[in-house]
């Protein structure tokens, strides 16, 4: 019974490696999820980019599409057949023309 009245002391020591292994756990787990971050990140936007160039093609492929159509449909035969077709018009006869020079006078 003489030791119950001991009293451990602390190894300065021990804390400090303690200290010492916990920040370098600290550090290598936070690079590591740092770095997991970062290459998760570069993952994403490497998707993005490639969504964003499928978008480009196909949005160019219709814009290429209507550029056609608007050249077919703004073709002067095209307005012709559509103006006699749905408007019921028709070419003026030779008399019903003014030219230019006779409204000058």
């Amino acid at each position: 019974m003489r030791n119950t009245y001991l009293v451990r002391e602390r190894d300065r020591r021990l804390a400090r490696e303690l200290a010492l292994v916990l920040l370098v756990v600290l550090l290598l787990g936070g690079g590591l999820l740092g770095y997991t971050w970062i290459h998760l990140e570069a993952l994403r936007t490497g998707y993005r980019i490639d969504l964003l160039d499928r978008q480009l093609r196909e949005l160019s492929q219709i814009e290429r599409q209507l550029q056609l159509e608007a050249s077919y449909l703004g073709s002067p035969q095209r307005i012709e057949e559509r103006a006699v077709r749905e408007l019921g018009m028709q070419q003026p006869a030779l008399e019903q023309v003014v030219f230019w020079e006779e409204m000058r006078h």
